[in-house]
């Protein structure tokens, strides 16, 4: 398509998750969204279809490989499958990489960082985190929240080798200094959570999301729903946890049997977790050892865990889009959209094929 054409896409358009916000068409106009017909357009590319907004994957790390950072064209490699898979929109939660060029590619996902992520020391996977000690909390995330793109990404939790079982990385003051110092810069926080023992901690001083968030009870659950914060669960990501436990049995028994738990009952754990309220967004933990262009896995898993298909799409389009502050199918959008053969909100297995892909007005798949 030509910098001059206008693309139309009808069928069914999906600006919102109920039948009212259903649109029968728009046009696509120099990269955006209108409803309204240009006039005196001859050049026109129709695309039909069901319409969503692109999707979303809340947690993604483009520039991350299994060993730390990678050079730029795996990256490139990483977020093009991102792209096919229909992610034009990603929170990366964390890269070593500097993936500030990506900004300047018209046909490659956005992306929002969370800078670095920020660890304790020889408490979490080698060549990925500044790993420090609780004095310098406030500073690391003062750095990070001044390079990220409004969020900031701890690990909270990790295995500690002398206990031989996951345990809290950090003292509780330690961290309230720290959420609140990102909170001036009008950073948000997020951080990796497996186990259930520093959740309290995290929520009480003010975080503002939990990634995995395996380890919430009947206890935690209720602080979530009424501080707000959100948990973004990486289901396709827990499916690991047997392989795991498996591979640091001999070693760390009691970390292995915790983590057997934690995968058991996974699925409970969303819904409860769901059911009371909490936001629960999509998100694959793309980048590292886990492969790219798995968010349609991850809006199926949340339906397994007995989210309603609707509510698990919202958690990859509209409702993700509006909790990171980025519009969806609105007047004067960026065009970012992606078309499907059927409706995804009567089967959200759909989302696996997309029919096109458009980024930035163009088709690009």
């Amino acid at each position: 398509m030509s910098d001059h054409a206008v693309l139309h896409v009808k069928g069914r358009v999906l600006v919102g998750p109920d039948d009212g916000d259903v649109r029968d068409e728009l046009w696509v106009v120099g990269g955006r969204i209108s409803y309204d017909r240009p006039a005196g357009v001859r050049d026109i590319r129709t695309v039909e279809g069901w319409v969503l907004p692109g999707l979303v994957d809340a947690h993604c790390h483009v520039g991350l490989g299994a060993h730390g950072p990678v050079d730029a064209d795996v990256a490139e490699k990483q977020a093009l499958t991102d792209r096919e898979a229909g992610t034009l929109l990603i929170r990366d939660a964390g890269s070593p990489s500097d993936t500030r060029w990506v900004d300047d590619r018209e046909d490659l996902p956005k992306i929002i960082r969370a800078g670095r992520h920020i660890a304790r020391t020889r408490r979490y996977i080698r060549g990925y985190a500044h790993e420090i000690e609780p004095d310098e909390l406030v500073a690391y995330v003062d750095r990070e929240a001044r390079r990220g793109d409004g969020w900031v990404k701890l690990v909270g939790d990790w295995i500690d080798r002398d206990l031989g079982d996951l345990s809290a990385c950090w003292p509780r003051e330690a961290v309230r200094a720290a959420i609140a110092q990102a909170h001036r810069l009008g950073a948000r926080v997020t951080a990796h959570c497996f186990a259930e023992d520093s959740l309290r901690d995290l929520v009480e001083a003010g975080i503002d999301c939990i990634e995995h968030a395996t380890g919430l009870t009947e206890e935690t659950i209720p602080l979530f729903a009424e501080r707000g914060v959100a948990i973004v669960p990486t289901l396709v990501n827990i499916a690991t946890f047997p392989q795991l436990a498996a591979g640091g049995e001999s070693r760390y028994p009691r970390w292995s049997a915790h983590m057997r738990r934690l995968h058991e009952r996974r699925y409970d754990t969303v819904r409860a977790a769901y059911d009371a309220g909490v936001p629960v967004y999509v998100g694959t933990d793309a980048g590292g050892s886990l492969a790219h262009g798995l968010v349609a896995g991850e809006v199926a898993e949340l339906v397994t865990a007995g989210i309603p298909a609707v509510e698990a799409l919202s958690a990859t389009t509209w409702g993700a889009r509006d909790w990171l502050g980025r519009p969806g199918l609105t007047e004067g959008a960026p065009a970012d959209l992606v078309v499907y053969e059927s409706d995804p909100r009567a089967d959200v297995r759909v989302l696996a094929a997309p029919r096109r892909v458009v980024l930035n007005g163009h088709v690009v798949g």
